[in-house]
Order: C-alpha cells, then structure tokens, then sequence
C-alpha cells in the first residue's frame, strides 16, 4: 500500500489549544495527512501550516469546500462540535470530535441520527481505555472476582481551574457548560466507569453554584446506580486544588487509585488492602498492567475503522453515553429527584 493510499487525508478545525495537542499524536501515528486547516486564531493556523503542511481556509465553510478528502477533525469548543459534525457528516466526512461530544440532549440526538443517515464513521477523543493496560487489567480483575464481590467505589475529579475563569468565559455559561467540571473532566471519569461497570441506569445529584462567580456548577456530587447492580460516586469540583483519586470496595480487598499529576512530577499511588476481619489492614503497593496507554490507540481505532469498518473505540456512542450521564446529574440536581440515563 502506498502512503498515499495508507494515509488518511483530512482537514481540521481548531488547531490550536488541544488542537496541538491532536495533531502530535496524529504525526505521532504516521496515518494522517492535514490537507487543509481553519481556526479563528492566524497563528495557531500558521503553525499548522509550517508544521503540518496544511493549507488556511478563511472560513469554516471553505474548509469543508475542500476536494479529495476523507475525514474532518474536530478539536473546538464543545459548543460547536455538534454543528460542525453535522455539517461534515452531511458532506460524507468521516469525524473525529474531541470531548466532550456536545452541549445539549438534542444535540446528542441529531447527531446519532445523522450518523445513522450517513454511515460515516464517528471517533471521539476521549481516554482510550479499550487501548490503556491498567483499565483493561483492572476490568480483568472485576470480572475475575478479585476484589471478592465488589461493593462499591469512589471517584473524585477535581482542579482549581474553574477559579480561572473571567466573565464571558463559554466554560462558566450553564447552556454550554452543563455541569460545571463534571462536564468538562467528568465525562472521563464517566467514560472509564462505563468501561468498567456497564451502562448506567440512572443518577442522583447535588450540586453547588455559590462558590465561584459563574454559574456553572463548582461542585457536584452524583450517586450512580448502574444496570449491572453496581453503585458508587463520582464527584467533580473545578475549585479545589488538583486531584483524581478511584476507590474500588470489595468483600475480599480493596484497591486505592491517586492519579496525581505524573506528567508534572508527582507520580500516580495505587494500594491494595486485604481483609483481615475487622482489623486494621495494611495498605500495600500494587500494579495494574504492564506498559503505559497508547495516546494515539484512538486514532488508530478510527483509522481503521473507516478503513475496515465497524465501530471505533471511542465511538459516538461512548461519547453519547457519557454526556448523557452528566445531563442526567443536573438535572436531578435542579430537581431534587432520580433522572434515568436514555438507553443507547
């Protein structure tokens, strides 16, 4: 197979910010070829130009106008995602968004159904846990009956960014931030929880909008009850300093995940306890699969999904369910009462 034809040719909109982040792992990769580019910002797009080879467009419009190309890449705000797979979908393009997905219910809906009008393929680019060894050794481990019968869990995300955020900011607008951090990192946590426990059948919510100046939510805390039978939390604040932390409870062991920050020299924690009938047990170091997680197992699950057929991991389904979930908390927050999570 010749690079040409080994090679996906693709335009992108939003190639600065995270954008430059998804065209290093696109290079990284080998599979891709940015023909063409448009972002808001002259010079995020001139280093895409110098880095990439890809042409400016002067406009969205003009980059989907591009001939002899296969997919469009995504790496905006959240808030236009869904417009602009739409449009490349009606165009024939294949799609890769960044999370999460989209903004509202609606949005969720228009695009499962322009997918299922068009055939394209749909990738979204949210933490490949089909590709990472800790989150498949760890589904090995809840499947095998490691931790006895496996209780419940705890998982906390949270980082003082939403302290950072000046009026007139999209993140601290309600309509395109729903949820607050839960929105924007929770849709990770929810994705890996989904990964490991199933579908979720429905959510109870708290929130608070006091503590910062925008009204998003600062803080959530949802009760997730999943259809497997499995219960947990998953709480997010966008206030606090940086933390991620997962507490796995079984009725033989327990497993303790702090993710810290290992790309700022503060390197993950995972522990393990096992039950010595009621006394205090000791916490011992552990592994979780051997190698680290392809950053770019994404990619090249949508590369050769739109090349072979079938779903990429992620796919739009994965990104629909996990927005879904947060859409789902605030409005059990809002209301007082258990919302159920639609079906996919």
């Amino acid at each position: 197979m010749s690079k040409r034809q080994k090679n996906m040719r693709v335009v992108m909109v939003g190639v600065g910010g995270f954008g430059y982040y998804r065209r290093d792992r696109m290079r990284e990769t080998g599979l891709f070829d940015i023909v063409a580019a448009y972002d808001r910002n002259p010079q995020a797009l001139k280093a895409c130009a110098d880095q990439d080879g890809a042409k400016p467009a002067s406009s969205f419009e003009e980059l989907l106008d591009t001939p002899d190309v296969e997919a469009l890449v995504i790496s905006t705000g959240a808030t236009f995602h869904a417009a602009q797979a739409l449009a490349g979908m009606k165009r024939g393009l294949h799609i890769f968004m960044e999370k999460p997905l989209c903004s509202t219910e609606a949005e969720v809906r228009s695009l499962l159904a322009m997918q299922r009008k068009t055939g394209v393929v749909v990738g979204v680019g949210h933490n490949d846990h089909a590709h990472d060894p800790a989150s498949l050794k760890l589904r090995e481990m809840l499947a095998g009956g490691y931790f006895g019968t496996t209780a419940t869990f705890e998982m906390v995300t949270a980082h003082s960014g939403g302290l950072e955020i000046s009026p007139g900011d999209w993140r601290g607008d309600p309509k395109k931030n729903p949820g607050g951090m839960l929105f924007q990192c929770g849709v990770h946590a929810l994705h890996k929880l989904l990964f490991l426990f199933g579908p979720i059948q429905d959510i109870s919510a708290v929130m608070r909008y006091d503590v910062h100046s925008t009204k998003t939510a600062d803080v959530a805390h949802c009760l997730l009850r999943f259809r497997s039978g499995m219960v947990g939390t998953l709480s997010a604040y966008h206030v606090t300093p940086y933390r991620h932390t997962f507490h796995i409870y079984g009725t033989e062991r327990s497993l303790f995940i702090d993710g810290r920050a290992p790309a700022y020299g503060d390197p993950s924690i995972i522990r393990t306890q096992v039950r010595r009938n009621c006394k205090a047990e000791l916490l011992k170091p552990c592994t979780l699969g051997r190698g680290h997680a392809d950053l770019c197992g994404g990619l090249k699950s949508f590369h050769h999904a739109v090349r072979t057929g079938g779903e990429p991991s992620p796919s739009l389904k994965d990104g629909a369910r996990a927005v879904l979930a947060v859409f789902a908390a605030e409005r059990s927050a809002k209301t007082g009462r258990r919302v159920a999570v639609p079906v996919l």
